[in-house]
């Protein structure tokens, strides 16, 4: 039991340490569409951690089926949402960081 109480911690400790890492993306990356990659790519590898950590402490009964069927929804969900609010912004005209500075178009048009 002490080696799954370890590896358990580690887990939990590593999809904190990417939860941590996505929220500062939030605020540190430049534009919209960096920042639904951060969040969307460490939400979902901070949840395949936590959820781990916490499927190693359960005895393997409902709870484990319970924890299961939420990490598969979350697998679902999380990229089809940042998928789509991605997919909005640029229908509604939101450009990337690129495309908005002149610096930029210059060398891509020689």
């Amino acid at each position: 039991m002490l080696f799954l109480d370890i590896v358990s911690s580690i887990l939990l400790l590593a999809g904190i340490f990417f939860g941590l890492s996505g929220a500062v993306g939030l605020f540190r990356f430049p534009d919209f569409f960096t920042r639904v990659h951060a969040a969307s790519v460490t939400d979902s590898i901070a949840a395949i951690l936590i959820i781990g950590g916490l499927l190693l402490q359960t005895s393997f009964d409902l709870n484990t089926a319970k924890l299961v069927f939420i990490l598969l929804f979350l697998m679902v969900t999380s990229p089809t949402a940042s998928h789509a609010l991605a997919k909005s912004a640029r229908h509604g005209g939101l450009l990337t960081l690129a495309e908005t500075r002149p610096e930029d178009k210059q060398e891509h048009t020689q």
